[in-house]
């Protein structure tokens, strides 16, 4: 059976840190028109600082301390708006994970649902506010569905996959209504928000990571 290992976590957030700092510019430019325009700045802060704190701990560190670092890191870098989201999400994923070195690389879609639900609750966000829980909590939905009707890891990275796109571009239709874009009102429909773009390239980047490892 494959495993989620600790080595998998490391690569996973250089991974993200990457995929992140590619899409900086065009996250910006999407905050841009409804935010400030820094969006894309603080996300590669953000996974940078977390994958940069992974690798800093010793070899004998579990995943709960892999995944506990990497919240103090993103919070570290990034202070306001998606820190406390991403560090809180990362320390649920961290409680399920556990003191273990390695889970079944099928336990592993829990980890999505665990941080879907911290997101929300520290966001207290629902969906249909144009925010980043409108890509969170359906991909957590999706991931959580695949499992309980026993799917394979494809199978349901597919679904979290195709669900996390879908919520992104929901939220072109969507009026602002919590943080700096909802001062738009009605002016920040037709643009999507940059907060649900970038957790749709983490939900990608994860659910293409673990699908890739699961037929090495």
């Amino acid at each position: 059976m494959h495993t989620l290992t600790t080595t998998d976590i490391a690569r996973l957030f250089r991974e993200l840190a990457s995929t992140i700092a590619g899409a900086r510019d065009e996250l910006c430019r999407l905050d841009g028109v409804i935010g400030d325009a820094d969006h894309g700045i603080a996300m590669e802060q953000g996974f940078t600082a977390a994958s940069k704190a992974i690798e800093a701990l010793p070899e004998e560190s579990t995943l709960a301390d892999q995944l506990n670092a990497a919240a103090k890191g993103f919070l570290n870098a990034v202070g306001a708006s998606s820190g406390p989201l991403y560090a809180t999400a990362f320390m649920r994923a961290a409680k399920v994970a556990g003191a273990r070195h390695a889970v079944p690389l099928n336990e592993a879609p829990g980890l999505i649902v665990a941080m879907a639900e911290g997101i929300r609750s520290r966001g207290k966000a629902e969906v249909g506010e144009k925010t980043m829980v409108d890509v969170w909590a359906p991909a957590a939905e999706a991931a959580g569905q695949g499992m309980a009707d026993g799917l394979s890891l494809a199978g349901i990275m597919a679904r979290t996959q195709a669900a996390a796109t879908a919520g992104a571009e929901s939220t072109r239709l969507m009026v602002a209504t919590k943080g700096r874009s909802s001062r738009l009102g009605s002016r920040s429909v037709g643009h999507m928000d940059p907060g649900a773009a970038s957790a749709a390239i983490v939900l990608n980047v994860i659910a293409q990571d673990w699908v890739r490892h699961g037929t090495d």
